[in-house]
């Protein structure tokens, strides 16, 4: 097994609290998250235990991809361990305020890789970079308009 990981970061214009609500509402990261459908598969999707399951592709083929949360720490911290049988390893994000009153978003994964799969890691690995930093600017977006929906609740 050899493990490699991906990180990143971005400024996010909204307070926290308004960057946890998005992120943690499993159910509409598909609107931000490319080709990535996210559901709750057991418990709340809110305390550690909870299960919650993707499916990332294009009709049906595609990756499943199911997860157990093990730290839950509101508004600030979210990481889970992937359990799916090609999906396998830990990752999370975390939320932190910055000086102008927004927030600065953190994206991280660490894969578990067979061997065999590692082998094919350096080119898989551009893409993989490149949809996570195309995903973590559509959140932005999606925080924006969250605000204004959160703030109406």
């Amino acid at each position: 097994m050899i493990e490699r990981e991906l990180r990143s970061t971005i400024s996010v214009p909204h307070a926290p609290e308004v960057v946890w609500a998005a992120v943690t509402d499993w159910s509409r990261q598909g609107e931000w998250m490319l080709g990535t459908r996210v559901w709750i598969a057991g418990g709340g999707g809110d305390r550690p235990g909870s299960e919650l399951a993707a499916f990332t592709g294009v009709g049906s083929l595609g990756v499943l991809d199911t997860m157990r949360i093990e730290v839950w720490q509101p508004p600030e911290k979210c990481s889970v361990r992937h359990t799916g049988a090609l999906v396998r390893g830990t990752g999370g994000f975390v939320v932190e305020p910055d000086a102008a009153g927004g927030s600065r978003f953190r994206w991280w994964e660490r894969f578990e890789l067979p061997t065999v799969f590692a082998v094919g890691w350096p080119l898989a690995a551009p893409a993989v970079e490149w949809g996570l930093r195309r995903s973590l600017r559509s959140f932005v977006a999606f925080c924006r308009n969250y605000e204004t929906e959160w703030g109406e609740r």
